[in-house]
């Protein structure tokens, strides 16, 4: 038995508002870039530490000019020696860490640098907020820290340290260099990495109001297809009901 239009068209309702929920979900997805730190040894009080960084490139139109590095409690500049960056970068101390960076790497083309840290923090773990300037203006902040174990959308780079060795103890921390203000991006952006404490507000402002656009968008989507599924329902059985009388 074939059948009736009526159907038919309640189907294509629902497939159409099932589709349009997918791509809104798609699109609310966090981004798969993400920023990494690595150590050669990776335990708390340890000496001469190597750290690698890597940041994952967000965009294919344009390269990676600048990371700026906020530094965890009990690192300081002054105990920061830059080993390896891209060709023509250079290492400028800042008021909370430091920030490397030069010419536009290639775009799609990660970032890598590695630092050389006199002493690591007596920690379980160090937070390394990084925040990432594109050639074309644009910033993205990787500053986020897990709350309530909540993973966020966009983690600061964590680095887990192992316990500390029987006997170790803390150096005094190297005296810093005069801090030097991280270049301002390009007029598109509004607001710039210069300072810490400015970038982390406006970074999880930033995250708030993503959070709350994407609940009121997919609420709307679940909203609009109640209405067309209850449509869809409403006009099957009044076409359903015409054809019986």
């Amino acid at each position: 038995m074939s059948t009736c239009p009526a159907v038919r068209t309640g189907r294509r309702i629902v497939l159409a508002g099932a589709a349009a929920l997918t791509a809104t979900l798609a699109l609310a997805a966090p981004a798969a870039a993400h920023a990494e730190v690595e150590a050669d040894t990776p335990q708390a009080l340890a000496k001469n530490v190597t750290l690698s960084f890597v940041s994952e490139a967000e965009s294919a139109s344009a390269g990676f000019t600048e990371l700026r590095i906020v530094l965890p409690e009990g690192i300081t500049p002054g105990d920061v020696r830059l080993e390896e960056a891209p060709k023509g970068w250079k290492l400028k101390a800042t008021d909370d860490g430091y920030s490397v960076g030069g010419p536009a790497i290639k775009a799609g083309v990660d970032a890598e640098h590695t630092i050389k840290v006199r002493q690591l923090p007596d920690a379980k773990e160090v937070a390394f907020k990084t925040v990432e300037t594109y050639s074309d203006g644009k910033v993205s902040r990787w500053i986020e820290l897990p709350t309530g174990g909540v993973e966020p959308e966009q983690p600061a780079p964590v680095l887990k340290l192992k316990a500390a060795a029987p006997g170790a103890k803390a150096v005094a921390p190297s005296p810093s260099s005069s801090p030097t203000p991280s270049p301002t991006p390009s007029p598109e952006v509004s607001t710039t990495p210069a300072a810490a404490s400015d970038t982390d507000s406006d970074a999880e402002a930033a995250a708030d109001d993503g959070g709350s656009s994407t609940g009121v968008v997919i609420g709307g989507v679940l909203a609009a297809l109640a209405v067309l599924g209850a449509g869809g329902w409403w006009l099957v059985k009044g076409r359903a009901s015409s054809s019986e009388s």
